[in-house]
């Protein structure tokens, strides 16, 4: 299954796969998302495919702290679509006219998952 290229989702987050041996995958992940940690970063991604399905990881740290994802995904009709679980152990608070500082979050709050459609550029 060729898995090389460019993948955007319908935010507009960039998945670029840019190595495929014996069913490795590498390459950077970019969001579009203004309020993930890792916004504004392209962060490596590691994972494995084999024929449709296909799971990669990345992690990051930017001003809210270290965050990771996870997406696993299937490729049909020509669309990746996935399952993704993000991990984020802080966020930025603070209170309008004073100075935002990093707050870890409990571990209830530090998960969330939800559903993306990439289509090959």
């Amino acid at each position: 299954m060729p898995w090389l290229g460019i993948w955007r989702n319908q935010y507009g987050s960039v998945l670029h796969i840019t190595g495929e041996d014996g069913g490795r995958i590498e390459g950077t992940f970019r969001t579009a998302l203004e309020d993930s940690s890792f916004y504004g970063q392209a962060v490596p991604i590691f994972g494995m495919a084999h024929g449709d399905v296909i799971g990669v990881t990345a992690a990051g740290e930017g001003a809210a702290g270290p965050a990771a994802v996870s997406y696993t995904g299937i490729l049909r009709d020509g669309k990746l679509e996935t399952m993704w679980l993000t991990v984020a152990g802080s966020t930025i608070t603070g209170k309008e006219g004073e100075i935002a500082s990093r707050k870890q979050v409990g571990t209830w709050r530090a998960f969330g998952t939800s559903l993306d459609t990439f289509v090959r550029e």
